[in-house]
Formats: structure tokens, C-alpha cells, sequence
């Protein structure tokens, strides 16, 4: 039998040539991964808008009883003219986008048609959008929801997901974009909050007394115990002003190095807890997709007697 010669896939270089720049940087992009990676995701992310619509940004009822007095609208909703919210416009907003996070968490749970879930994933990207913007119309803007926003818009992108069964195990391009996108919007986070500290409050933010007024102002009994000696708080400062400029390594970091980088993100955040009462809920949700969420879906094999 003769043997037949091994034709090129379209888009892949051919076999033993060097990939060029654009072939190396879209191979980056767009890594294969597995699909059960975003359906996890996908209900992680999902669970939790419904959870930040009552405990975190949970205010827009209450603030729009008086939005004519206090509404000072965001940017993004002046450039896209959104309306002045009312109580009942917010009420509305929230059951449509509880409803819709519903639908998709169930797609992932049951094979839906795939126009269906992407329709709610939609809705809930730009109801959540809208929600968040209203919360921060009021004269407190929050920067720990970039990254949450980011992964409603992108997740919709994916197509079908399942935990388990037929197609969970497969690999796509697209997943490993979306997970990207949600990755780069966590490091924004950090990197451009290390430059709002520098164009703002100046270097005094990492060598002055920010944390000690921090501790004064609302810390916890953990937090005041830091205080003396005060040297504590100053080396922590530059700590933290430390991790948020080098976070972005963390998207060429593989394996252990990359786990390592999302627990001390985790600690650091945890610590701000602990210390002042400052939760970055959002953010540390959106650090799930630096990890193999698919792991915990995988069923340990039984030895075989």
C-alpha cells in the first residue's frame, strides 16, 4: 500500500517550519481549552451576578428613589444615553437579568438550543452592565467589577458548554479566548489601579502614612494591631504597589508559577478583608480563569480488584 502524504491543515504552518510572530501571538490567543473549563466557569460567574445583585452592588433600588437629587451618571451612560433610573426600572432590570442567569446556568446543566443561552448570556451582560453603572452613578466607582463585566460580554461567545457528557471534554479556540479576555480584564485591574495610585496620590501613596489612615479610619482589630511598628504598613504598601505592577507576567506564567500567582493574589485580598473590610469579591471570582476548573470534573478511576 502506498503511503500518502500528509496534507497541511488550512491555517497551520507546515510541518517543522518556524511559526512567524502573528502565528506565534494567535496560537497565544487563541489556546485551545476545554469547554468544560467555561461551563464551570459559566456557573461560577453566573451564580455570582445573582449574588452581587443583593450583597454587592445591591443599592441601585435604593438610590434611584432619589435619583433626580444625587444621580450624577457614570461616562458610558451618557455616551449611550441611558435613561435616569426609577424604582421600577431597576426592579424590572434585576428580575430579567436573575432570569436570564437562570436560563444559561441551566444550558449548562441541560443541552439548550445554542441561539437560546447566548440570547441570555446577552441580556445578562447588558442588564448587569446597566445595573453596575447605575450603582456607580452616585459619586462611588468601584474598580473591582471590570473583570466580572468583562466575562458576561465574552462568555456569551463560546457557544454551547456542558459539564459533563457528549462534547465537555473537547477543546476550542474559542474558550480559550473568552478565558483570556476575563484574564486580561484582571490584570487591567491591578495594573492600571497600581497607575491610578502613582497619577493621583503620587509616590506618597507607597512611601507615606496610606495605610496607617487606612487602619484609623475603618480597620479592623487586626488591621490596628498593625500599626505599631509603623514600618509594617509602609513595606506592605510597596508590597502591594509591587504585585499590581509586575500582575501582568501572570498571563505568560504556566503551571505552578501561574497557581502560586492566583493564591497570593487570593491572600492579598483575603488579608484586605481581614485588615479593613475590603472585599474584592468580583475580582477574586474572575481569578478562576487563570486555573483548570475542569480538574474537579474529572472522576477518579477505581483500581480495578
Amino acid at each position: 500500500m502506498t503511503a500518502q502524504a500528509a496534507v497541511p491543515v488550512a491555517g497551520e504552518p507546515p510541518a517543522g517550519s518556524v511559526p512567524s510572530p502573528a502565528e506565534r501571538l494567535r496560537g497565544w490567543v487563541f489556546t485551545p481549552v476545554p469547554l468544560a473549563r467555561v461551563a464551570l466557569m459559566r456557573v461560577v460567574v453566573y451564580l455570582f451576578v445573582v449574588y452581587d445583585l443583593f450583597y454587592v452592588v445591591n443599592d441601585p433600588p435604593h438610590l434611584a428613589q432619589n435619583s433626580a437629587v444625587l444621580y450624577r451618571p457614570i461616562r458610558i451612560r451618557t455616551w449611550l444615553d441611558l435613561p435616569t433610573p426609577s424604582s421600577g426600572y431597576v426592579l424590572t432590570e434585576r428580575a430579567v437579568v436573575i432570569a436570564a442567569c437562570a436560563l444559561v446556568i441551566t444550558g449548562v446543566l441541560l443541552r439548550l438550543p445554542r441561539w437560546l443561552t447566548a440570547l441570555a448570556g446577552v441580556v445578562v451582560a447588558a442588564g448587569f452592565t446597566d445595573w453596575v453603572s447605575i450603582g456607580m452613578s452616585y459619586s462611588k466607582v468601584d474598580h473591582d467589577h471590570f473583570a466580572l463585566i468583562m466575562a458576561v460580554w465574552v462568555l456569551p461567545t463560546v457557544g454551547t458548554t456542558l459539564l459533563r457528557g457528549r462534547g465537555a471534554g473537547l477543546r476550542s479556540e474559542a474558550a480559550g479566548w473568552a478565558l483570556l479576555c476575563i484574564q486580561v480584564g484582571c490584570v487591567a485591574t491591578y495594573f492600571l489601579s497600581a497607575v491610578a495610585k502613582v497619577r493621583y496620590g503620587g509616590w506618597d501613596w507607597v512611601t507615606g502614612s496610606t495605610f496607617a489612615w487606612a487602619m484609623t479610619r475603618r480597620g479592623t482589630g487586626l488591621g490596628r494591631a498593625l500599626l505599631d511598628p509603623p514600618w509594617i504598613l509602609t513595606a506592605s504598601q510597596f508590597l502591594i504597589f509591587a504585585i499590581e505592577v509586575c500582575s501582568p507576567v501572570i498571563l505568560w506564567a504556566r503551571g505552578r508559577v501561574r497557581y502560586l500567582m492566583v493564591l497570593g493574589f487570593m491572600v492579598f485580598h483575603l488579608s484586605t478583608y481581614l485588615a479593613m473590610k475590603i472585599h474584592f469579591l468580583p475580582l477574586v471570582i474572575c481569578l478562576l480563569a487563570f486555573l483548570p476548573l475542569e480538574i474537579v470534573l474529572q472522576r477518579r478511576e477505581k483500581p480495578v480488584p
